[in-house]
């Protein structure tokens, strides 16, 4: 997944009224405002309320389902074989919202206050905060890419991490 396949896919998203929010690996690069790594995937968290719109123009841009985790997530990927992990949220009134985290109830908290911007090719875009992401990293074994990117967070904006 490359930077500006990122921005052209959220101009797209956009045009058709859809919120996203980048998390994982582009999200810790869009925080930085540049690439730090290469990225397999595109992480990004939408309105659980707006998820068949999301899901409609992927589709109408060569994305197809190939992976149901819902609650918690699901996958799709395009026909060039590029991937998108998707995560739905329930949004209050507040601008705070909920993940489902398993299908028994546990959820992922989301403050009002961690949907950011960052940048990617020198275009804003929305984002998780640093604070989210760490959070997302806790509870598993971390990978190498999941050090890398932990790591950067440390480096540019002091936040502690638990690896």
């Amino acid at each position: 997944m490359d930077a500006h396949t990122v921005v052209t896919l959220l101009a797209c998203l956009r045009t058709a009224g859809v919120d996203v929010w980048i998390g994982g690996g582009w999200g810790v690069d869009a925080l930085l405002g540049r690439q730090t790594r290469p990225h397999r995937d595109l992480d990004l968290m939408h309105d659980l309320e707006y998820e068949h719109l999301l899901v409609s123009v992927l589709k109408e841009n060569g994305y197809a389902e190939t992976f149901d985790a819902r609650p918690v997530r699901f996958v799709m990927t395009h026909t060039s074989g590029l991937e998108l992990d998707l995560h739905p949220l329930v949004f209050a009134a507040d601008g705070s919202a909920r993940q489902a985290a398993d299908d028994l109830g546990a959820t992922f908290d989301y403050p009002r206050e961690c949907f950011v911007t960052g940048r990617v090719l020198r275009t804003m875009v929305p984002c998780l905060s640093a604070a989210q992401q760490v959070y997302f990293h806790r509870g598993y074994e971390p990978r190498d890419h999941d050090l890398h990117d932990m790591a950067r967070l440390r480096e540019a904006f002091g936040v502690s991490t638990h690896f």
